[in-house]
């Protein structure tokens, strides 16, 4: 297994959780981690700690609930080969499983999510296929209720590196020239002040994985297809390849959730 220093996907969910009433915390192979690793096996996307194995998007580093009140669970892996010029990040079964596992445990209601995106990972020379996938995973969300959608808030903080500042505008204007009916952009702003907007959370992460602290940043507001892991996986693939193609070379931070009031019948 080939597993790249810069290659870390970190996933943390915020919200309630409301543990399921037979289910036993203390049995060791029901706890975040080992769900996540029998789950992303069973689906095809684990590469198995094993020499000279290849196959899976990722190998699992750790996972874990807590430990503050509001994180439902969190899980780390490294994506175990570079990223074919014609696939995305794979955000959207990273989240997937996420939210499989959350679901074994307890009920889950989400409030926020937050995301590590190695966007180095991606060839930006090489990326102009790599959108078609996403445009054709987007039919999935066709047949959604249309009271399922909900204003969200996305921001992308790069660190300390500034670059997602400059190219938050192009990414906008890239966005707008596909037709999807997943996200509808509607604005983007270059905030200053670190306290002035919702969706920003303490790193849940090492400075060391992502150029950490948290300092340049660009905030997107639009309308989410529905409020899930599935949809906001997707879109967070959709943004890595925006910011790709804008020049943003580096990790990024991706907060995500839905301003105050903003629910859907399907909460």
């Amino acid at each position: 297994m080939s597993i790249r220093p810069d290659s870390t996907m970190f996933a943390a969910l915020h919200g309630e959780l409301v543990s399921h009433p037979w289910r036993d915390p203390h049995v060791a192979s029901s706890d975040a981690y080992s769900l996540f690793v029998a789950r992303s096996s069973a689906l095809g996307w684990l590469t198995e700690a094993v020499e000279n194995v290849s196959g899976g998007l990722w190998g699992m580093n750790d996972a874990g609930q807590g430990p503050e009140p509001s994180r439902v669970a969190w899980f780390q892996v490294s994506l175990t080969e570079p990223v074919p010029d014609g696939r995305p990040l794979p955000v959207q079964p990273f989240l997937s499983c996420a939210g499989d596992v959350v679901a074994r445990i307890g009920a889950p209601r989400l409030r926020a999510v937050q995301l590590l995106l190695p966007v180095q990972s991606l060839d930006a020379s090489t990326r102009a296929r790599a959108v078609i996938p996403l445009l054709q995973d987007a039919g999935w969300f066709a047949d959604g209720d249309p009271r399922w959608r909900t204003p969200v808030r996305v921001t992308l903080d790069g660190g300390q590196e500034p670059s997602i500042r400059s190219a938050a505008p192009e990414m906008l204007r890239w966005m707008r020239g596909f037709t999807q009916d997943v996200f509808a952009c509607d604005s983007v702003s270059l905030p200053d002040d670190l306290t002035d907007d919702g969706t920003v959370l303490e790193s849940p992460v090492i400075d060391e994985l992502w150029r950490g602290p948290a300092r340049h940043r660009a905030t997107f507001r639009g309308v989410l297809t529905e409020w899930s892991l599935d949809a906001l996986g997707w879109l967070a693939a959709f943004l890595a390849e925006a910011a790709s193609h804008n020049g943003v070379g580096t990790p990024l931070m991706l907060t995500a959730d839905r301003p105050e009031g903003s629910r859907s019948p399907a909460d």
